[in-house]
C-alpha cells in the first residue's frame, strides 16, 4: 500500500532553512578554498582584500602551479617537469606514477609532432626501464607506442591518447600532486557540498513534497510541480 508524502509549504520550508545558522566566515572560507584550489589567483587576491579571508596557502604559489598546469595543457611537458622541480623536487621523486605519466605525455607529444625516431629513442631510454619495474607502466607504454604503428592515428585503437582530453587529465594529476605537497586538498570543498545537497534532496523526495533548489547557480527555491 503506497504511503502519501508529507506536504511542506514554502513558508514552512523557508522557516526551517532560516533556522539554520551559518557563519559568514565559514562561507567565505569555502569560497576562498574554491578559488585557491581552482587557481583563480586574481579573484582570490580580490576576495582576500574585500572579505579579509586569509587563504590556506601563499597565493604566489598559485601562479606557479597554474604555469605548470598550462604547460602540460599546451603540450610543453619538459617545461612543466622543470617547473615542478623548481617548485618542489620531492613531488616527482616521491610520485613515480605521476613522473611516468608526464614522461608518457612527452612521448605522446613527440608522436603527435611526427618525430618517430626521437619518440622511439625516448621510449627506449626513459620509459622502457620503468616498464620493466612496473607491469602497469609497461602496459601503458605498449599502448602509447602502438600509436607509431598506424600511419593514420584516427584508425588506432588507442587514438584517445592523442586527444586534448588526455593532456587535461595529466595536467589535473600534476595539479593535484602540487596541492597535496602544499598540504592542501586536491579538490575544492564547495562542489562536494553541492553534490551532497543534490543527494539529500533526492533522499527527501521519497518522503516529502517540498520546495526544491533546481538551479544551483541561483540557489532559488522553486515550488514543486503539481
Amino acid at each position: 500500500m503506497a504511503t502519501s508524502k508529507k506536504m511542506i509549504t514554502r513558508e514552512e520550508w523557508e522557516k526551517k532553512l532560516n533556522a539554520v545558522k551559518l557563519r559568514k566566515e565559514d562561507m567565505n572560507t569555502l569560497v576562498m578554498n574554491f578559488l585557491v584550489t581552482e587557481g583563480y589567483v586574481e579573484a582570490a587576491e580580490k576576495f582576500q582584500r574585500e572579505s579579509g579571508t586569509k587563504p590556506e596557502i601563499d597565493l604566489a604559489t598559485i601562479t606557479d602551479r597554474m604555469a605548470v598546469k598550462k604547460a602540460v595543457q599546451n603540450g610543453n611537458v619538459e617545461d612543466a617537469i622543470e617547473k615542478v622541480n623548481d617548485l618542489n623536487p620531492e613531488i616527482l621523486d616521491t610520485n613515480p606514477e605521476l613522473f611516468f605519466h608526464l614522461q608518457q605525455q612527452r612521448l605522446i607529444e613527440l608522436i603527435r609532432q611526427g618525430k618517430t625516431d626521437e619518440a622511439l629513442e625516448f621510449a627506449q631510454e626513459e620509459l622502457a626501464p620503468r616498464g620493466e619495474e612496473n607491469q602497469a607502466f609497461l602496459e601503458e607504454l605498449e599502448k602509447t607506442v602502438a600509436l607509431l604503428v598506424f600511419d593514420d592515428a584516427s584508425t588506432c585503437p588507442v587514438k584517445e591518447l592523442l586527444d586534448l582530453s588526455h593532456r587535461l587529465k595529466t595536467a589535473s594529476e600534476v595539479n593535484a600532486a602540487i596541492l597535496t605537497s602544499q598540504s592542501h586538498e586536491k579538490d575544492p570543498k564547495l562542489p562536494s557540498l553541492l553534490k551532497m545537497l543534490i543527494w539529500a534532496q533526492k533522499q527527501l523526495d521519497e518522503k516529502a513534497v517540498y520546495p526544491h533548489i533546481n538551479d544551483l547557480s541561483t540557489g532559488q527555491l522553486e515550488d514543486p510541480s503539481e
